[in-house]
């Protein structure tokens, strides 16, 4: 059965991104559009449409082309919206890179997305240097200052023209962050600027975020989460969104206060603190009216906890890069409000829960993986035809990898999911990444990861690795190995020494038996 969403359609309005976010910059311009909790550095509407506008003036002027990719390896700050507007208004498409990668990391989605131009900050600019050199980059621009890098700033200047550029916003890519969707490596998702667009449009209806409300941007911008719910539907909204650069508990607590923030999308790690952390009490955080967790289940007790901590409304929603991000979501003003639940299809979205493995749709009610078609549904992997087949059948049915029921209100709740992601607190790890670095140890003969279950993290990454005959290193060793490898939040947490590796008659590992095994493990502790 094909369920729609309860809500009306809404229009798409066929604009490219700048366009749509930016059309009523110059009636708020007095307005502050983005704070820099930090510091308190301050942009207006005004002053950030000027600065938009100077950045796609400049970049055009040092060679930036419509279709060419520019990233931006950076935590959340201001400036990250004039950049990121600033390259898609020139007609250049935004690869977003996660500021904790190491150089390999960052040069590997370099390389593959064919970046023309990086973006960076100081404290980054050496891990920058290094990827840009291994990728072909041609210029490496720095916020602020650095040598070795061209300074931001000099592209904002009154020297050149905007481009006349004429987007097709249906097919025009604006996005290419990086997932690894149902399995495998990180993949580049083709996002168009009708894709963010429509998931903008569809969200607002339901989200009723207001203009001139204070929310927090501690979401990271690289992230489709971060990117479209924040630096995009805030802006479009009229919000005034006060940028974390990092997450620290009480810096959070402390911008709630001082900034008297009224909403806060986060992910469940922030909402178990907000929950339990006894530095809670000290700050006065009353403003905080909604919050909306994603990226990661949130259990029902620590949504429960922190909604009567705080004295707000606490609620979910449902989405993945690959849907620009949202699907599904719980209204904030709904009487009948399930924390268990991610919500209702958002408007012009059709879904089905299918029985695994076939075509078969199940009853309401019953559990089936989650299929999801609408106008948020990516254009397809970067380069990689296999991996959007495999993703989007011919249909146009995003197949999520995610395991899902309904009930009798038409809400949807994610139980389960058929791909082999690990969610870090909200971060997407590839245990197939994860096993080729474990497998480069000299001592490992074979290994597997798995997600482990953990309170505070959601899953952490759990090795089972068989040695080589005669070799012998520990589990510290083994895991400050990958330590020195992979990002932080990528890192093995877990080791558990096993004689071989269950898997199938073709090799492929078995990683549900060794998942079975890790909760059995934790159900009888």
């Amino acid at each position: 059965m094909v369920y729609e969403s309860p809500f009306p359609d809404v229009e798409i309005p066929d604009l490219s991104l700048p366009q749509f976010v930016m059309q009523d910059f110059a009636d708020r311009a007095d307005q502050p559009a983005l704070v820099d909790g930090p510091s308190g550095r301050t942009l207006t509407y005004g002053q950030l449409a000027g600065a938009i506008r100077k950045a796609a003036a400049g970049l055009h002027a040092r060679g930036l082309r419509e279709g060419d990719v520019f990233a931006i390896y950076s935590p959340n700050l201001p400036e990250y919206a004039i950049a990121f507007y600033g390259a898609a208004m020139a007609g250049g498409i935004n690869t977003t890179v996660n500021p904790l990668y190491t150089p390999d990391e960052c040069a590997k989605q370099l390389k593959d997305a064919g970046a023309k131009f990086l973006l960076t900050v100081p404290p980054f600019l050496d891990k920058a240097q290094q990827a840009a050199a291994q990728s072909g980059v041609d210029e490496v621009f720095v916020f602020g200052e650095a040598e070795g890098a061209t300074p931001f700033r000099a592209l904002l200047t009154d020297d050149h023209e905007v481009p006349d550029v004429l987007v097709n916003p249906a097919e025009d890519l604006v996005a290419l962050p990086y997932s690894s969707g149902t399995t495998g490596l990180p993949k580049g998702v083709m996002l168009s600027h009708r894709n963010i667009v429509g998931n903008i449009a569809q969200c607002c209806p339901i989200e009723g975020i207001q203009e001139g409300e204070v929310t927090v941007g501690i979401l990271p911008f690289y992230h489709i989460y971060g990117m479209t719910i924040i630096l995009s539907m805030a802006l479009y909204r009229g919000a005034t969104i006060i940028t974390m650069p990092k997450f620290e508990m009480e810096d959070f607590l402390g911008l709630v206060q001082e900034h008297k923030i009224e909403s806060g999308y986060l992910v469940p790690p922030i909402i178990l603190g907000l929950a339990k952390h006894p530095i809670v009490d000290e700050y006065d955080v009353s403003s905080l009216d909604y919050i909306t967790s994603g990226a990661a289940p949130l259990p029902a007790s620590v949504a429960q906890g922190c909604a009567e901590r705080i004295g707000c409304v606490v609620k979910q929603g449902y989405g993945m890069t690959e849907l620009s991000p949202v699907s599904h979501l719980m209204p904030r003003d709904h009487e009948k409000l399930n924390v268990d639940s991610v919500g209702w299809a958002v408007p012009n979205t059709e879904f089905r829960i299918v029985e695994v493995g076939s075509r078969t749709d199940v009853d309401t009610g019953e559990r089936g993986e989650l299929w999801v078609r609408g106008p948020q549904v990516m254009q397809g992997y970067w380069n990689n035809r296999d991996a959007t087949d495999a993703t989007v059948d011919a249909d146009g049915w995003l197949h999520t990898g995610d395991v899902a029921t309904l009930d009798a209100a038409g809400r949807l709740y994610i139980v389960d999911r058929v791909k082999e992601l690990i969610k870090y607190k909200g971060y997407q790890v590839a245990p197939a990444e994860l096993e080729g670095v474990v497998q480069a140890h000299d001592a490992v003969a074979d290994a597997a990861v798995i997600p482990s279950p953990d309170e505070e993290a959601g899953e952490v990454p759990k090795a089972f690795v068989v040695l080589k005959p005669g070799m012998e290193v520990s589990a510290e060793d083994l895991m400050a190995f990958v330590a020195e490898r992979v990002a932080p939040y990528k890192k093995i947490r877990r080791v558990e020494f096993i004689e071989s590796i269950p898997k199938t008659a073709s090799g492929k590992i078995l990683r549900r038996d060794l998942v079975k095994k890790e909760r059995g493990a934790a159900a009888t502790s």
